[in-house]
């Protein structure tokens, strides 16, 4: 899982700036009925949107809903499409009328879907908003109404290699001046020490954000002093030789691909590898939090995941439906056995401490959500320019064509189209 980070799929945030004048003109025109049944009568089913097209996850959740349709007197159609394809559905659903009873998007989606008022507030179903982490609750608030929940979250950590780190005499990373020493005192011949995802994508800037945001940085501003301390830590990196130009390419997946092959002694990435990772009985590793500035400092991560909402049509009863659903995904003991299915981390603080003292491997997850940041926490709609300037900084500074400075003043002016 990522994101959007953690990014699962990469947004397509030119189509949804095309489409938000037509999807405003049909949600708010819209009458006649939304998708199967009318505006009066007994609802005994609803329909669901989501992007879980593959098993077991597609299965996992069907399952799921299944059972909080149950639960709620209606049976669920679900409906599963590619992460790409999923906005622009919604986009063509809007101006055919058919939007779905129940509809899941990622987190940084939200707020442009509900500007354009294809969602209702959940609040007026009375659902309940409270015990999330606040950053998950920001990542489902829009104008300061709750529109989305998100049952289950992830974000990233820093993995570590338990031999390759006992063979060098180096202890688990803290702070980036320790990360350092720790990556170069890892390196050597046909193995780095450390290893990002830094390519031209909204992953590669998912990846930078712990190290922007825990330095004080923020995608409001990008040309600041701290910005580009925090990008001047990863060209280090590289023109030391303690971790490689690739990264420039490399996908979340590559970067695991290294840490299992032995070629890279560190790693950041997503709990959704840990699956994978378990199945090496020869690889011996370790996770903790991502390394901050200075000892004591608390990471700031991105949050990844989906939140679930309820879309606007003209039946009360289908919506009232769909919120219950949407309030049984939500319920603890499912949060539980969502994160025991994914490796995710319970968007309620209580269950997610449960969770870890369940799963020590996902200690650091747990911890690192109660302060992580929704992508749209500052920029809301705007988020889309800033993450294309960050990742195109990243890039410019990482292969020498700007100073860090530099590729942040030109990130600074993409983000505001100047």
């Amino acid at each position: 899982m990522i994101s959007s980070a953690m990014p699962r799929a990469q947004r397509i945030a030119a189509c949804l700036r095309v489409g938000s004048v037509a999807l405003l003109l049909a949600v708010t025109g819209c009458g006649g009925k939304t998708g199967p049944g009318s505006a009066t009568g007994k609802v005994t089913s609803i329909t669901v949107l989501d992007y879980y097209t593959d098993d077991p996850e597609h299965t996992q959740w069907g399952d799921l809903l299944t059972a909080c349709g149950k639960t709620a007197g209606v049976t669920v159609e679900q409906t599963s499409v590619p992460g790409a394809s999923l906005v622009p559905k919604v986009l063509q659903q809007a101006s055919s009328r058919t939007l779905p009873d129940l509809l899941m998007l990622d987190n940084p989606d939200l707020q442009r879907i509900a500007q354009t008022g294809a969602l209702t507030p959940l609040g007026q179903y009375g659902i309940d908003s409270s015990g999330f982490a606040k950053g998950i609750l920001s990542a489902g608030t829009y104008e300061g109404k709750v529109y989305g929940l998100a049952p289950d979250v992830s974000t990233i950590a820093l993995f570590y290699n338990k031999d390759m780190l006992a063979e060098s005499g180096v202890d688990v990373p803290r702070t980036w001046a320790e990360l350092q020493a720790a990556a170069a005192e890892l390196t050597r011949p046909g193995r780095y020490g450390m290893a990002v995802d830094a390519n031209a994508t909204f992953e590669g800037t998912w990846q930078f954000l712990p190290f922007l945001w825990s330095n004080g940085g923020d995608e409001s501003q990008l040309d600041t002093p701290q910005a580009a301390q925090a990008l001047q830590l990863w060209v280090d990196l590289v023109k030391s030789g303690s971790m490689s130009k690739s990264v420039l390419n490399w996908t979340q997946a590559d970067v695991h691909d290294q840490f299992v092959a032995g070629r890279t002694a560190m790693m950041i990435n997503g709990p959704w590898r840990i699956p994978a990772l378990n199945e090496d009985k020869n690889l011996h590793w370790g996770v903790a939090t991502i390394p901050v500035p200075q000892a004591g400092q608390t990471p700031v991560t991105p949050l990844g995941g989906e939140v679930w909402t309820v879309p606007q049509n003209n039946s009360k009863a289908r919506q009232e439906k769909a919120a219950q659903v949407l309030a049984c995904l939500n319920d603890s003991t499912n949060m539980l056995t969502l994160a025991e299915q994914h490796f995710t981390v319970p968007s309620r603080p209580a269950a997610a401490a449960q969770y870890a003292e369940q799963v020590p491997s996902m200690a650091a997850f747990v911890e690192s959500v109660e302060a992580a940041r929704a992508r749209t926490s500052r920029l809301g709609v705007k988020w889309p320019e800033a993450a294309t300037g960050i990742y195109t900084a990243v890039q410019s500074a990482l292969t020498g064509e700007q100073t860090p400075q530099e590729a942040l003043k030109h990130a600074q002016r993409i983000a505001t189209g100047s």
